[in-house]
């Protein structure tokens, strides 16, 4: 299986995973033209609003595993354990965590097919780490309790985009 074959494989079970059709097509309770079915009661209209809410949560995760295939990321989806990988992401969360008295700065990367949890043992904090911010991570993943983590990687903080301007 080729690495491309491999991504396609994660953006499928990540519309398995999130409820949506296989393909490319519309969303649950969408026609395929884009436009919504007319609104018939209570329920339709909160199944219209959370297939808007999972399609959005979609598109941003496929947007996601596209900008970390294209800085060289591996998906997390496929991390197995043992392996050294470079995994592109954005950073959902950042906390410090003291571990056996040490500190400890934990971090999850979410690279839209998953997450991988980052942790630099003996950091308080590192200038640039924060949520929000896109980074790209590489070292040696163990998988501990069926998650993938990786401790004391090599790190690139990679630019935010820019906002555009009207």
């Amino acid at each position: 299986m080729t690495r491309v074959d491999e991504e396609d494989d994660v953006v499928g079970r990540t519309r398995e995973r999130l409820g949506l059709s296989p393909g490319r097509g519309a969303a649950p309770g969408e026609r395929e033209d884009g436009a919504l079915p007319a609104p018939r009661g209570g329920l339709d209209g909160l199944r219209q609003a959370v297939t808007r809410f999972s399609s959005r949560e979609e598109m941003h995760a496929v947007a996601e595993q596209a900008e970390s295939a294209r800085e060289g990321g591996r998906p997390c989806a496929l991390l197995g354990d043992r392996h050294r990988v470079l995994v592109a992401g954005t950073l959902r969360s950042v906390t410090l965590r003291p571990r056996a008295g040490t500190p400890a700065l934990e971090a999850e990367v979410f690279d839209g097919s998953g997450a991988l949890s980052v942790i630099w043992l003996g950091r308080r904090e590192i200038a640039g780490v924060e949520a929000g911010r896109r980074i790209k991570v590489e070292g040696l993943v163990s998988v501990v309790d069926h998650h993938a983590v990786m401790y004391n990687p090599r790190y690139e903080l990679l630019p935010t985009a820019a906002p555009a301007r009207s």
